[in-house]
């Protein structure tokens, strides 16, 4: 998925400048990109370019001109055409879930700091879920049903993480019981 639709959505909600754009995108947990200048801002670029969006320059004093972005009719289109587009099935692909099927390879102790910075992370992710879900982050909220499509996009995103940790520490236990029959040199080499 392009970042361009994550972007006319926001803006279908009302006009943002590119900054605001990228700070709801790094505080947002339900999208999955970054929020980096180089993103947010190339795809206003193009987004502008195709007629998507609209932009018009404020004048401040002392300060740089502020750039504020609205979705045009054309945008809309393009949002609404791509909201009635097949959704994309999430993926099970992990680096991490990668990571660990080669991971006999490592010594029990390696392994295990493997296996515990990984739950580390997880439950890092799942308090950021919880604390965000707490304080009720920027975000439309045009319709009850709006809301509640929002509030359920964000208990996915916590259920992720917590399935994800209780995996990890089922693995860890699994391992654990199994002792100490992996390890450097096994594996078949």
């Amino acid at each position: 998925m392009s970042i361009r639709y994550a972007i006319l959505g926001f803006l279908s909600w009302k006009p943002f400048t590119g900054y605001e754009l990228k700070k709801l995108f790094a505080d947002a947990l339900s999208f999955h990109w970054s929020g980096n200048s180089n993103q947010v801002y190339g795809a206003l670029i193009e987004l502008h370019k195709a007629g998507a969006v609209g932009v018009e320059v404020l004048q401040q004093e002392k300060l740089p001109a502020r750039k504020v972005y609205t979705i045009t009719e054309a945008g809309r289109a393009e949002l609404r055409a791509w909201l009635l587009s097949e959704p994309e099935l999430p993926s099970i692909r992990s680096m991490a879930r990668v990571q660990l099927a080669w991971a006999d390879c490592l010594s029990d102790a390696e392994l295990g700091g493997l296996l515990s910075s990984y739950e580390g992370q997880l439950e890092a992710q799942a308090i950021m879920c919880r604390e965000a879900a707490r304080r009720g982050p920027l975000r439309p909220a045009r319709s009850p049903r709006e809301e509640l499509i929002w509030n359920c996009v964000e208990e996915a995103n916590l259920a992720f993480y917590e399935g994800e940790l209780r995996w990890v520490r089922e693995l860890g236990s699994r391992l654990a019981t199994l002792g100490g029959a992996g390890g450097e040199g096994s594996g078949g080499s």
